[in-house]
């Protein structure tokens, strides 16, 4: 037999044949070499066959990453029809109701509350998600101003809680070794929604903890004894006056920009010998043995539509009746009724010092909370500005 006739015999596993139809030397030997390649294959540890060993895990979206939107058919329903459908969505989800100005349902818990843990510094609670809705002034009672940002927590109900064992965060391989995940996952949502508008798979995410299906999803990570229960509503009491948060929110889109107006650049001179340049970046390399341009070099580019955290802002006015929070600055990240995450923040300085409603305000604490709660140093209109005392 040629050496061809060997290479080939052995590449295929063996299709030779001798002239009685037994198998040959060389195709007994072919299939030994193929049986010896599987099984050092599939006992090498921590591997499948077809994969290697060092290979690291695929990163895929969470369970809750689902097809949201479907596709709205007119499906020409009479009047009669949709409040047929109206009735069995309120039979399903309880009547409507207003809960901090907001039209939603009331969602009664279907599961036993979770056993509530006591609060420590090393716990981490959940945060809250909310509307910008405009900026508003506050005065100081020594007569200072201070500019407030209004952020509206809308129908914020717990969706989901998923302990450290079962949540699996994407992370590399080698940090998952040796530092495993010791936080939960909190999942909440906020405005509730016709089920019709969305697909069967996103609508099943509500189904264990009895809310509507939520508009916006967002996903907090926490300790295992700030966990709450499915379907328990989140309220702007959450929060403290006075306690400090991290507002994360995605800027405004402003589209391609030149240097002026997305770095802050002067530009060249109006006048006097300037040609075309009067808005250019002007020279953006370096001579010598560097002759190169650096990176990060600030350059006309996209500006805008980023996730942005201002971190360490104060809380000095809560109204609990529309669930307001009263928030230093006026540079909250997005514009007008884009929707931002707040959550305690994580500055150490700024940390919470004495224990706050853990692990979420429940209404059974106190049921008659004022309209408007101020913090100590922040004047209220009710009261007088100036205090004229008689003389002795």
């Amino acid at each position: 037999m040629s050496t061809n006739a060997v290479k080939m015999a052995t590449r295929f596993g063996g299709g030779l044949f001798s002239s009685h139809g037994k198998p040959t030397n060389v195709q007994l030997l072919a299939q030994s070499f193929q049986a010896f390649k599987i099984q050092t294959r599939d006992i090498r540890p921590g591997s499948k066959p077809g994969t290697r060993p060092d290979s690291k895990p695929k990163q895929r979206f969470p369970d809750w990453f689902l097809k949201k939107e479907r596709v709205q058919y007119n499906e020409g329903l009479t009047a009669e029809n949709k409040a047929f459908v109206q009735e069995v969505v309120e039979d399903k989800f309880g009547p409507p109701a207003i809960i901090g100005g907001i039209a939603t349902y009331k969602s009664p818990l279907k599961v036993e509350p979770l056993v509530r843990g006591e609060w420590t510094e090393k716990s981490r609670r959940t945060g809250v998600i909310a509307r910008k809705i405009g900026v508003y002034p506050l005065w100081f009672k020594d007569g200072k101003k201070v500019l407030t940002s209004l952020l509206q927590v809308i129908d914020n109900h717990v969706i989901q809680y998923t302990p450290p064992g079962e949540f699996q965060q994407a992370r590399k391989l080698e940090k998952a070794l040796w530092k495993p995940n010791k936080l939960g996952c909190l999942l909440v949502g906020a405005e509730s929604t016709d089920p019709q508008k969305f697909t069967k798979e996103y609508c099943g995410l509500f189904s264990k903890s009895g809310v509507m299906p939520k508009k916006i999803l967002a996903r907090f990570l926490v300790t295992p004894d700030a966990a709450i229960q499915p379907g328990t509503p989140l309220l702007a009491s959450h929060f403290r006056v006075g306690d400090y948060v991290d507002v994360r929110g995605k800027t405004i889109d402003r589209g391609f920009q030149g240097v002026m107006t997305r770095w802050g650049f002067s530009g060249m001179p109006a006048s006097h010998g300037v040609t075309k340049t009067h808005r250019r970046a002007g020279n953006i390399g370096s001579g010598g043995t560097k002759a190169r341009v650096w990176k990060g070099q600030k350059m006309p580019g996209h500006m805008g539509n980023r996730w942005r955290v201002l971190r360490g802002l104060r809380i000095w006015r809560i109204n609990t009746k529309y669930n307001v929070l009263y928030v230093s600055g006026q540079n909250i990240p997005g514009e007008t009724n884009s929707m931002v995450y707040i959550y305690d923040t994580v500055l150490p300085l700024r940390k919470f010092k004495e224990p706050p409603p853990f692990p979420t305000y429940y209404t059974e604490y106190e049921e008659n909370l004022p309209d408007d709660i101020y913090y100590s140093d922040v004047h209220q209109f009710s009261e007088p500005s100036i205090m004229f005392e008689e003389n002795k």
